[in-house]
């Protein structure tokens, strides 16, 4: 018997409590677990608003867009219209003026294409009295010059009106080629004229490519197709026939200037040389009439002093398509100049 039997309390041995599996997570992992649908939502939530910020800025540029595509085509019906209102309004007498302003080629202001189209509407005018050039150029393309003084020539034949070249600061080369169609030139006294010559530039570059190590590399078929090429030695035979071609260009000018002044040109050994006078000399020496501006010809000569400009105008929308630079817009005006012929 063992005295702890006696003992107060004792009794037999409770058997061992059995551990039960917990079902309940740490409160690490609860929050953890937690946490996860919450990033979520916020994800979520974030895209969603970055979505609509970009949904609600695409919508803002495709109204503006829009609107700038409205006002283009509203520019373009108002010059339409008023460009048609301007046509229509009848004119009482008047002198029609032609600016020839810059440099004579293509796609320049002082284009055959831009001043013949002028001179047409100033010649079939019937309140225009007189056609005067106001001009202010040193040239520029021969054949551009040379289309513009046939079509005055023929126009005058066809409609007998006069027509009278003023000069301004300057009227050289192929400008004073232009000038000579006229029936009468006026200038001021120290106004630049004359410069009836042809001229035709370049650089040759073989010297500093030497220099510099640079080996040309050249590949024609046919033995001058590679003429005048600045990275090429000069050719002598070459250079005889540029000169030649620029010659007989100069005297198909020459002619010309003579078939205009007449008698009224004193030549001189430098008339044709490329030399260039004032006013004053020009006309002693008959390449000008007289002195005088664009008030005293329209007011004297013409009689008639409301002066009506002919010069064609680059219309609004065009300018604000060239401003912006989009080619797309350009291609619509042109599009849009073609159907409802817009000038």
């Amino acid at each position: 018997m063992n005295p702890q039997d006696d003992l107060p309390g004792s009794g037999p041995t409770p058997p061992p409590v059995k551990a039960e599996p917990s079902f309940t997570a740490p409160a690490a992992n609860t929050a953890a677990a937690a946490a996860v649908p919450r990033s979520l939502d916020h994800v979520i939530e974030q895209f969603a608003s970055d979505y609509m910020k970009d949904r609600r800025s695409e919508r803002r540029w495709r109204v503006f867009f829009r609107i700038m595509w409205f006002v283009l085509l509203l520019m373009l019906v108002l010059s339409f219209v008023n460009a048609r209102r301007a046509a229509n309004v009848p004119t009482g007498p008047h002198t029609a003026l032609i600016e020839v302003r810059g440099e004579i080629a293509v796609d320049a202001e002082a284009s055959a294409e831009h001043l013949v189209s002028a001179l047409k509407t100033a010649f079939e005018d019937s309140g225009a009295q007189a056609i005067v050039l106001r001009i202010n150029s040193p040239g520029g393309s021969p054949v551009q010059a040379g289309i513009i003084n046939d079509e005055i020539r023929r126009l005058k034949a066809v409609h007998r009106k006069k027509v009278y070249a003023v000069v301004e600061e300057m009227c050289a080369s192929g400008a004073y080629y232009i000038a000579v169609a006229a029936d009468e030139i006026y200038t001021d006294k120290a106004s630049i004229v004359g410069s009836i010559g042809v001229l035709m530039d370049g650089f040759g570059f073989t010297g500093a490519m030497e220099k510099l190590g640079i080996e040309r590399r050249l590949y024609t078929a046919g033995e001058n197709k590679g003429m005048n090429d600045p990275f090429s030695p000069e050719n002598a035979k070459q250079r005889e026939y540029t000169l030649a071609m620029i010659d007989q260009i100069h005297k198909q000018f020459i002619r010309v200037v003579k078939e205009g002044r007449g008698k009224r040109l004193k030549e001189t050994a430098d008339t044709f040389s490329g030399l260039y006078w004032n006013g004053e000399e020009a006309v002693k020496n008959g390449l000008a009439d007289k002195l005088g501006n664009l008030d005293y010809v329209a007011r004297e000569v013409v009689k008639a002093e409301e002066i009506i400009d002919y010069t064609p105008k680059e219309n609004i929308a065009e300018r604000l398509v060239k401003r912006f630079g989009a080619s797309i817009g350009a291609g619509a005006v042109r599009a849009l100049q073609g159907s409802i012929g817009l000038r």
